[in-house]
C-alpha cells in the first residue's frame, strides 16, 4: 500500500464508515469478519507472496481482532489467532523461512510435556480441548509468526505501511467506541475498569489495542507526516485514540504505549545528528504539551476519577491495597504452583483450576511468564528464555530496526498484564525478528 495522501485519507474514511455501518447493522460484523480472510487469501495467492502479502494480511487481522470481538463478528474467540497462523504458514509455502528459526520449533517442543499432562487428566469437569486451545493458541501463534519473520528482510517504509494496515481497523474501533458511548460523563461512576467506555468488551484488551494504535499514529505523526494536512490528520487520530484509551480506565495499554513512545524517542535521539537532536527537543516538548491537554480533557470528562484511577485510589480517594487489580494474588499463586511442581508443572491450562484451593475461585492468569512456570515447570522457564533472548541476539546485527525496542517492550509488558488473550503480542513480538533496512543498498558497479 502506497502512503499517499489520497489513498491514506480514503482508507481512514472507509474504516470510519465501517464502524458506523456495524454500529447501525451489527450483523455486518460477521460479513466483515468472513470477507477479510477471503480477500487476504486471494491477494496472497495472486501475488504468490512475492512482497510478503501474507504479512500485511496478518497485520490487518491483528488490528481488527478487538473490533470483531466487541461487535460479535468473531466466529470464535481464537478466530483471528487461527487466521494469523494460517496466513503465516501459507506465506511460508511460497517463501520458506530461515534455518535459524528452528529455535522456535524447540520452543514449541518444550511445551509438549505439559500438554501430555493435561491430556491425561482425570478431572471430568475440565474440557481438555477447550483448555488447551485457550492457553496454547497464543504461544503457537507467536512461534509460527516467528518462524515466518526471523531474519526476513523488509524495508522500513514497508514496515510502516504494515503498521498503517494494522492501525486502520483500530480507527474503526475508536469510532465505534465514540458511537457506543458518546458521553463519558454519564457512565463513569468509579475508578474500576469500565466496560461501558470499552464498547461492552474487556477494557484490558481494548486498552491494549488502543495503546498499540497510539504508537502507530505517533510514528506516523513524527516520522512520516510531510505536509500540514498529514500532521493535522495523524495528530487528530492520535488525540482521539489516546483519549479513548485513557477512559477505558484500564492502565496497562496506556502505560505500554507511553513506554513504546519513550523507547522510540531514545532510539531516534541516539541515531540523530546534531541538527536532528535540536529538532527532537521541539518534538518532545510538543508531545508533552499534547499529552497534558489530552489528560486534562480526560480528567474533566471523568470528574477527576481518571486521576484517582492512575493514583491507585477508589472513587472516595482512598488508597487501594492491591496495585495491580488482583493480579498480584494470581501471580503469587502461580509462583507457588511452580515451586510445588518445578519440573513438569501442573499441566497446560490447569493452573486456573489448581488455584481454586488458594484463591477460593477460578481466576484466569494475566501474566504469561508466571503461567509458563506454573503450568510447564522448568520447561516453561527455558521456553521463556528462548523468547526473551532470541530477539536481542537478532538486534545486535540489525541496528536499522528503529522499532525493535518499542515492539519488544510492547510484548513484554502486554504479556504481564493481559497475557495472550489477543493475537497482538504474538505478532508484535515476531516483528522484532525482521531484518529491517532503512533503504535499499546501492549496487556496486564494476
Amino acid at each position: 500500500m502506497k502512503n499517499n495522501s489520497i489513498s491514506y485519507n480514503f482508507l481512514i474514511l472507509i474504516h470510519a464508515i465501517i464502524a458506523l455501518a456495524v454500529f447501525l447493522i451489527p450483523f455486518l460484523s460477521k460479513i466483515y469478519s468472513a470477507l477479510i480472510p477471503m480477500i487476504g487469501f486471494y491477494i496472497v495467492y495472486k501475488n504468490q507472496n512475492k512482497n510478503n502479502e501474507a504479512l500485511f494480511v496478518a497485520a490487518y487481522l491483528i488490528g481488527v481482532e478487538v473490533f470483531l470481538r466487541m461487535t460479535y463478528g468473531n466466529f470464535n474467540n481464537e478466530y483471528v489467532k487461527f487466521l494469523v497462523i494460517f496466513f503465516m504458514l501459507y506465506g511460508m509455502m511460497y517463501s520458506n523461512f530461515s534455518r535459524d528459526a528452528i529455535i522456535y520449533i524447540i520452543f514449541l517442543a518444550l511445551l509438549l510435556p505439559a500438554i501430555l499432562i493435561t491430556s491425561t487428566t482425570a478431572n471430568l469437569s475440565i474440557d481438555v480441548k477447550k483448555v488447551l486451545f485457550f492457553n496454547l493458541s497464543g504461544p503457537v501463534c507467536l512461534a509460527v509468526c516467528s518462524l515466518y519473520m526471523l531474519k526476513r528482510r523488509i524495508l522500513l517504509k514497508d514496515l510502516q505501511n504494515m503498521l498503517i494496515l494494522m492501525g486502520l481497523p483500530i480507527i474503526s474501533t475508536t469510532v465505534y467506541l465514540f458511537l457506543y458511548t458518546p458521553s463519558i460523563k454519564d457512565v463513569v461512576t468509579g475508578t474500576q475498569s469500565n466496560f461501558e467506555t470499552s464498547g461492552g468488551f474487556g477494557p484490558n484488551q481494548v486498552s491494549t489495542i488502543l495503546g498499540l494504535g497510539i504508537f502507530i499514529f505517533f510514528t506516523q505523526l513524527i516520522l512520516f507526516s510531510k505536509t500540514k494536512k498529514d500532521i493535522f490528520i495523524n495528530g487528530s487520530l492520535l488525540i482521539f485514540i489516546s483519549y479513548r484509551g485513557i477512559v477505558t480506565f484500564s492502565r496497562g495499554g496506556v502505560f505500554t504505549a507511553i513506554a513504546m513512545v519513550i523507547c522510540l524517542f531514545a532510539v531516534v535521539y541516539y541515531f540523530s545528528n546534531a541538527r536532528g537532536k535540536s529538532k527532537f527537543i521541539v518534538v518532545f516538548a510538543l508531545t508533552g504539551l499534547m499529552s497534558i491537554a489530552i489528560w486534562t480533557y480526560s480528567s474533566l470528562q471523568t470528574h477527576g476519577l481518571i486521576g484517582k484511577r492512575y493514583a491507585n485510589k477508589d472513587a472516595r480517594g482512598r488508597e487501594k491495597k492491591d496495585r495491580l487489580g488482583g493480579r498480584e494474588e494470581v501471580m503469587n499463586a502461580e509462583i507457588n504452583l511452580f515451586l510445588k511442581n518445578p519440573i513438569f508443572g501442573v499441566g497446560a491450562g490447569m493452573s486456573k483450576s489448581e488455584r481454586v484451593e488458594e484463591l477460593g475461585q477460578e481466576v484466569a492468569s494475566h501474566s504469561e511468564i508466571t503461567r509458563l512456570g506454573a503450568e510447564h515447570g522448568v520447561f516453561g522457564i527455558f521456553a521463556f528464555l528462548i523468547l526473551f533472548f532470541t530477539p536481542i541476539v537478532c538486534y545486535i546485527n540489525n541496528k536499522q530496526h528503529l522499532y525493535f525496542l518499542s515492539f519488544f517492550i510492547f510484548w513484554l509488558l502486554t504479556i504481564n498484564h493481559a497475557a495472550m488473550r489477543i493475537a497482538a503480542p504474538a505478532f508484535i513480538y515476531a516483528l522484532c525478528l525482521l531484518s529491517v533496512q532503512i533503504k535499499i543498498p546501492e549496487e556496486t558497479e564494476n
